[in-house]
């Protein structure tokens, strides 16, 4: 797995900005992919980082890069436990959320709406999305918008800036580890 990729597409998450991103990158030996995430949870969770491969198709793996404490304080939110009630959730630890999101992403025909909830977006922008069908949103960017656009629009740009400068610094040689922020608990 190329951690050329983890920068593209995790920079908020490495930065503390956000809860969690998602990518999918191509594989050849599943064995590797689970080296490597043992290997990513080892050198980085000590800074509040860990990654989880959520599905392994036949050729692609979807991984999610996630802080485990924000995870657990965005799921204890009220509306979020409602959402997450309505698609068969029983228990709110997040462990056994990720257990619960692994196995719908794994069984579900369309891909499980409620993994916005995952991700840090707005539990209001996960319901928007579920009841109109990803329709009549107020706005788009890294999620469809359907609260507060205001406050979308300026985290959208936010996580925008972070990315474009995590890949420069990766690009000028600075290391994944030296780029991801610890965040205490």
């Amino acid at each position: 797995m190329s951690e050329d990729l983890i920068i593209k597409h995790c920079s908020p998450t490495l930065a503390g900005l956000k809860t969690g991103n998602l990518f999918s990158c191509v594989y050849t030996e599943r064995q590797e992919i689970v080296r490597y995430v043992q290997s990513f949870n080892r050198r980085f969770s000590h800074k509040g980082v860990k990654m989880l491969p959520l599905d392994f198709g036949k050729t692609r793996v979807l991984i999610y890069v996630f802080r485990p404490t924000k995870l657990q304080k965005d799921l204890s939110d009220r509306q979020a436990r409602n959402i997450l009630k309505k698609m068969g959730y029983n228990c709110f630890d997040s462990r056994d959320c990720l257990n619960r999101l692994k196995s719908r992403v794994n069984a579900c025909p369309e891909f499980p709406h409620e993994i916005g909830l995952f991700l840090g977006y707005p539990p209001e922008d996960v319901q928007g999305f579920i009841l109109h069908k990803g329709n009549c949103c107020k706005c788009c960017g890294c999620w469809k918008v359907y609260g507060n656009e205001e406050k979308a629009v300026r985290e959208f740009a936010k996580y925008k800036k972070c990315s474009d400068i995590y890949y420069s610094k990766w690009l000028q040689g600075i290391s994944i580890g030296k780029l991801i922020v610890k965040k205490s608990a």
